[in-house]
């Protein structure tokens, strides 16, 4: 039987999936697990339906033993115990690379000031993933994709999305290694099916990017 879930819907277009990030770690773990689900597209100008069943009115949403759980971090924990195959948990001292690549990335494209220190900010962190990538590439943990890859991919294709249009900005050509680990990510079959357009990720850091 298929698990149901709930993810953002494009903003004006209700039925085509939207730009959430960790919605789509959710459905990049359903994918590389082959477990199938059934997919409801939450339209976040009028979420009744949503609130019924989280009333923070958040998504990714995943039932699951007749449950509605909310938190991608909750969610694909809850996966990776009731589908253990294949293993996605990365190994411990590797977990938390990259995690503040996405942060650095968002107080980046909101800034209106060249000189405050966020793109280096931005830039710091990239290079850290390209030395890591170096090191013990071609995904974080090596030869095997994990959880930390599904988490951080969606986030990596904001920024290239969102800079790329905002800022006209890219990640430097130095940064080899993050270069070659975002085009295998983003090739791969999972990360091609669950992929929002680019014109939906624009149009959802459009009202972050320009009223703040």
């Amino acid at each position: 039987m298929a698990l149901e879930i709930c993810v953002k819907a494009a903003a004006g277009a209700p039925d085509i999936l939207g730009d959430c990030p960790f919605c789509q770690r959710v459905m990049l773990t359903l994918e590389e697990k082959k477990v199938p689900y059934k997919t409801h597209l939450i339209n976040f100008s009028e979420k009744p339906q949503l609130l019924e069943v989280n009333p923070e009115g958040k998504v990714p949403l995943i039932k699951i033993d007749d449950k509605w759980i909310a938190d991608s971090d909750v969610i694909v924990g809850i996966l990776e115990e009731k589908y253990p195959e294949p293993p996605l948990t990365p190994p411990p001292e590797f977990a938390s690379v990259g995690s503040k690549i996405f942060i650095s990335f968002v107080k980046f494209v909101k800034s209106k000031d060249p000189s405050d220190g966020t793109e280096q900010a931005l830039l710091d962190e990239l290079k850290a993933l390209d030395e890591h990538l170096k090191a013990h590439g071609p995904y974080i943990a090596g030869e095997k994709i994990t959880a930390v890859d599904l988490s951080l991919g969606p986030k990596l294709f904001h920024l290239e999305v969102a800079l790329g249009h905002f800022k006209k900005w890219t990640v430097p050509e130095s940064f080899t290694h993050v270069h070659s680990y975002t085009k295998l990510l983003f090739a791969r079959e999972s990360f091609v099916k669950t992929k929002p357009a680019k014109e939906h990720v624009v149009a959802g850091w459009a009202p972050k990017v320009n009223g703040a």
